[in-house]
């Protein structure tokens, strides 16, 4: 009988794998480190430690960064770019994006795609589609030789305006297929249907760069799920947060961006529900990075276009996608004395192997980490439960040597010095993922996950003069879990400008129908028995004249009703938000039309924890040496087993809070309340 449901994440350091099982509601959890050599390897060992089968899986749910990885650190294909007759330097070219106006070391961003392989061909459509200039059958001919000539692994096809028609792209990449059957193709009309032909540009061929990596890694995925007995269905998490079939994650791999940290958004917002609390900040600290979103009145926010490597030197990806900031921040990150005697926690990171100095496995660099096991934060023996013990003296040496004696300062010192300015870099990534949206973060919650946010998660609070702090449970597995809670999900973009006041709702709804059709009909065939279609709809808008616009949700009821003041005020209310101000008075137009088609899948059942009245530190309760900075020092504090905390129970800090893959810090005045759901609810105090 299958009725499992199993999610895997594979991050930088560890592998996270939550089983479900739909008949009993039991959730059990597996924590291993990631195989740099095996990925498979190391996400198989996780489902063994979680004590799940594949065998009974019914589905089985995966998030990765692989994607977000290879473009960082251009580990991509040989890829090949066929655009218009004209256009082979806009992607070159770009937005000449420059932040700082005065920086005499600005450097441009650099193509994915070498001038050498990007080929034009003679062919021109208008705005509207209409043929200017047709197709050159013969030159697209010649092209595909010469890039069979040059050993290219991936096409990128990107005619200008080929959103509004596609018969030139298909009849490009049908040529390419008709010459060699295994090349990677990508036509920008398969990923977007939006106007800008720079961003189209470079998301199209960002999918083709990435292709053949992620087509080869799910493909690998795929055969050993085979091999281990799995005929369930088998989902990838999308950067929207939405899972979708793994056989059209091999085409669309650029959906796959934001992957892992999508799930623990949606995550969240399921914290948020359960909860009664509309607006949260979703911080993710994990062993190699840091990042964040926002869950406001309920809903995760979107974008319609990220900068992959940042504003100044990235390339734009033009999809739907969650919005998350990140840093290369995390457990993993190392601590160095900068010239000039400055602390830096680098972003570069040990990974699983060598791993942290404490890891034992030959890293010899202090970390994050290190500093927390130095600063008694971590227990060398209760690592993981007990699993994965930690060599604090190797720590304590490293620290001293690296760090401490150059700053002229003892260990204790040096390892706060660089928790401190780890914190500071993850409370500036919260800062942008809220204040690029008009939002202050001290008006959030924070929900803290991943196996090093609970330790930082009260600093980072502290920084920003957050006044709550909630840690679900499981959090070192939370991203994972995320994908049990999330739907399936396509999303979909036409652009269609027209002004407001002018538009025909009866073309507009034609339009969302098609999308909804198309949604539909890739959602049917993985929507299982008593599990429900919903759609959403939201329009880029912005008042005549503005270049920029902004995405406003828009209630279905207001098409029915053809309340075109209606769509005026949501799309006043929104730009108000994002901007302090609104114009009621001049007239608006739309850009774009979006459509998400959402498949409801069953979620596991909540379960109340029981109020329990035994010590939750056990017969024998133990405390541990922890430094809650030069205020107090080294505090003699109670530590407490979260299996054994119960609802209701209520605890003041100091304190750390110790479970399988997680340990929760709880500063002096800090007050943590047990929620009826196993959450840790803590109250910062403001000084």
């Amino acid at each position: 009988m299958r009725d499992t449901r199993i999610a895997t994440d594979i991050g930088g350091t560890f592998t996270d794998v939550v089983g479900f099982d739909e008949r009993t509601g039991e959730v059990r959890y597996g924590k291993t480190l990631t195989v740099p050599g095996d990925l498979v390897q190391g996400m198989l060992t996780g489902i063994e430690k979680a004590g799940s089968k594949l065998s009974r899986a019914r589905l089985f749910l995966h998030g990765t960064t692989l994607v977000i990885n290879a473009l960082l650190e251009r580990r991509g294909a040989v890829t090949a770019l066929i655009t218009t007759r004209g256009f082979r330097d806009v992607y070159e070219i770009g937005r000449i994006n420059r932040h700082d106006s005065y920086n005499l070391f600005f450097r441009k961003h650099v193509p994915l795609i070498p001038r050498s392989l990007r080929f034009e061909v003679t062919e021109r459509l208008s705005a509207k589609g209409e043929v200017l200039t047709p197709l050159d059958d013969e030159e697209v001919a010649q092209i595909a030789d010469r890039i069979l000539e040059l050993d290219v692994e991936a096409v990128a096809v990107m005619l200008l305006h080929s959103y509004v028609n596609p018969a030139h792209e298909q009849r490009v990449v049908e040529m390419l297929r008709q010459r060699r059957p295994g090349l990677f193709i990508t036509p920008s009309h398969a990923l977007s249907k939006e106007y800008r032909e720079y961003e189209r540009t470079s998301t199209v061929a960002a999918n083709a760069y990435v292709g053949p990596t992620v087509k080869a890694y799910l493909g690998n995925i795929d055969q050993r799920l085979r091999e281990e007995q799995f005929d369930g269905r088998f989902l990838v998490v999308q950067s929207s947060g939405g899972l979708f079939d793994a056989g059209d994650a091999q085409r669309e791999c650029i959906r796959l961006l934001e992957s892992g940290p999508a799930a623990g958004v949606i995550g969240t917002k399921a914290v948020c529900e359960r909860l009664s609390l509309p607006d949260a900040i979703a911080f993710d600290m994990g062993g190699t990075t840091a990042k964040a979103g926002v869950v406001a009145n309920y809903s995760e926010m979107l974008s319609g276009c990220i900068m992959v490597g940042g504003y100044d030197e990235g390339v734009p990806i033009q999809i739907p996608l969650i919005d998350i900031h990140e840093v290369g921040t995390g457990g993993g990150s190392i601590a160095r004395v900068a010239v000039g005697g400055g602390l830096r926690a680098r972003p570069d990171s040990p990974g699983a192997v060598p791993g942290p100095v404490c890891y034992g496995r030959g890293g010899t660099e202090p970390t994050v980490t290190d500093a927390n096991l130095v600063l008694g934060r971590l227990a060398p023996d209760r690592f993981l439960g007990g699993e994965m013990p930690l060599d604090l003296q190797a720590a304590t040496s490293a620290l001293d040597e690296r760090v401490a004696r150059k700053l002229a300062m003892d260990v204790v010192r040096a390892a706060d010095g660089i928790v401190r300015v780890a914190v500071i870099a993850m409370a500036h990534v919260v800062t942008r993922a809220t204040s690029e949206r008009g939002l202050d973060a001290s008006d959030f919650a924070m929900v803290a996950y991943g196996g090093a946010g609970p330790l930082h998660a009260c600093l980072v609070a502290k920084e920003l003069r957050i006044g709550t702090v909630i840690i679900p449970a499981a959090p070192g597995h939370f991203s994972a879990y995320g994908m049990l809670v999330a739907n399936l999900r396509r999303d979909f973009v036409r652009t269609w400008f027209q002004s407001l006041a002018d538009a025909s709702f009866e073309e507009m709804e034609a339009l969302y129908r098609d999308m909804e059709a198309e949604g539909r009909s890739t959602l049917d065939r993985n929507v299982g028995q008593g599990e429900s279609v919903r759609v959403r709809r939201a329009a880029d808008m912005g008042y005549e004249g503005q270049e920029h616009a902004v995405t406003v949700e828009l209630d279905l009821s207001l098409f029915s009703r053809e309340d075109r003041a209606g769509i005026k005020k949501s799309f006043d209310e929104e730009h108000r938000k994002r901007y302090g101000y609104a114009a009621e008075r001049e007239r608006a137009e739309i850009v774009s039309l979006h459509c998400s088609i959402i498949g409801d899948l069953k979620k596991p059942e909540l379960r109340k924890v029981p109020a329990l009245t035994a010590d939750p530190r056990g017969s024998q309760p133990r405390t541990r040496p922890a430094y809650f900075g030069e205020v107090h020092g080294f505090v003699e504090c109670p530590v407490y087993d979260r299996d054994r905390l119960g609802r209701g129970d209520s605890i003041e800090g100091p304190a750390l809070i110790e479970e399988h893959a997680s340990t929760t810090v709880l500063f002096p005045h800090d007050r943590l309340t047990v929620g009826d759901y196993g959450d840790l609810i803590i109250q910062i105090r403001r000084s």
